[in-house]
């Protein structure tokens, strides 16, 4: 029973059939005037139409790239070198991904100032703390739309406008709503959007990056001048018609499945916290995405608790695949204010469209039973109830 999502998608079949021929038959170098080499090109350019068309872009404004990493090291470091003389400031959050986080740690190591805004208890900014934090020397703003871990949804289109009128680049990293909410980058007013094709039943290893038409960046690669000369190197074509179709399916399943998922969630969030004693959802409760429940249980370590739903048949996580092989507690977590022991307890629950209203029950009565499981053996739970 996989419920995961956040981590990544399984390859929806229609995905995987569309991609099969530029494996073997289409295989040309899309850079090349053959035949073979035309036929991947063409498809690549239609897979371009289609990732523009979900997020209401230009198709000349979509940049394919690895995945969503590379996107946001394209955007920010891409940003930071191209106008670096005209200022050294960066804005961002205290919850942001690891792609985001820590390129903006690399560029504090070289020079620049990055200002790491707070949240509050539901996961939130304040707009007013971000306007508090531009200076003359502020040249991008970059805030995640929805967080990987506790999915709360930030006021991107809030931010987008005073970004806008500041002149100020702002770039939003999308990767886990493209595809699960509406994404429409002119309403969000963003200069720079990253997506990432599994995510949204794409493969794995192909992303883009939306960059608004009369923006310049620099280039972190240099090469054969593909992709605009933003990102030189032979292009995954088979990689990039798989984007393109799971693009081309969001665009007209993302509200039913939208609404399915959300009805789920609720269920799997109020059998959870109706049954289980010290149990908390993590982030705002409405203000998040349809898929998304993060729990954390009293007196108990998160990682017993995978290990445990695993045996029982279910895949789930503590929170970002990217860093789950990381100790300490997770910084999404304690910036929301919990302590470490408490982040330390904490339950990712991420749906799909393949999950059922019988896994919520499943789910809900095998949780149960491994927090009870494991409490009975924790020293902190029954110091607690001492």
């Amino acid at each position: 029973m996989y419920m995961d999502h956040s981590a990544t998608s399984p390859v929806d079949p229609e995905v995987f059939e569309a991609m099969k021929p530029y494996f073997v038959d289409s295989f040309g170098n899309a850079s090349t005037l053959y035949s073979l080499g035309r036929e991947g090109k063409q498809a690549m350019e239609a897979a371009r139409i289609e990732v523009a068309s979900l997020i209401n872009a230009e198709p000349k404004e979509i940049i394919f790239t690895s995945g969503g990493t590379e996107s946001d090291n394209l955007a920010i470091k891409g940003t930071a070198y191209k106008l670096k003389n005209k200022g050294n400031h960066i804005i961002t959050t205290n919850i942001e991904h690891p792609a985001v986080d820590e390129t903006c740690k690399y560029l504090e190591k070289n020079g620049f100032k990055v200002t790491y805004l707070p949240v509050g208890e539901d996961g939130i900014i304040k707009v007013d703390d971000l306007k508090a934090a531009i200076t003359n020397e502020t040249i991008l703003i970059t805030v995640m739309h929805a967080n990987n871990e506790i999915g709360t949804i930030q006021p991107i289109e809030e931010i987008g406008k005073i970004a806008s009128e500041k002149k100020i680049y702002f770039h939003t990293d999308a990767v886990q709503t493209v595809g699960k909410i509406p994404v429409d980058v002119k309403k969000m007013n963003v200069d720079m959007l990253s997506l990432s094709s599994h995510k949204l039943y794409g493969p794995k290893g192909v992303g883009a990056l939306y960059i608004k038409k009369g923006v310049r960046i620099e280039p972190l690669l240099h090469g054969g001048g593909h992709e605009r000369g933003l990102r030189p190197g032979t292009e995954n074509v088979a990689g990039i018609v798989g984007l393109g179709k799971a693009c081309s399916i969001a665009k007209v399943s993302q509200e039913t499945d939208a609404q399915k998922l959300t009805n789920l969630r609720n269920k799997l969030v109020d059998g959870i916290l109706n049954s289980i004693e010290d149990s908390y959802l993590n982030g705002d409760r409405t203000k998040r995405l349809p898929n998304n429940a993060n729990f954390r249980f009293t007196g108990i370590e998160g990682e017993s608790l995978i290990l445990r739903l695993d045996t029982k048949g279910i895949a789930a996580s503590t929170g970002s695949a990217c860093s789950s092989t990381k100790l300490e507690a997770s910084h999404v977590l304690t910036a929301i204010g919990l302590k470490e022991v408490e982040a330390h307890g904490s339950l990712r629950i991420s749906l799909g469209h393949e999950n059922t209203e019988e896994d919520i029950e499943y789910a809900i009565k095998a949780i149960k039973e491994v927090v009870e499981q494991l409490r009975q053996m924790s020293p902190l739970w029954c110091g607690i109830k001492k």
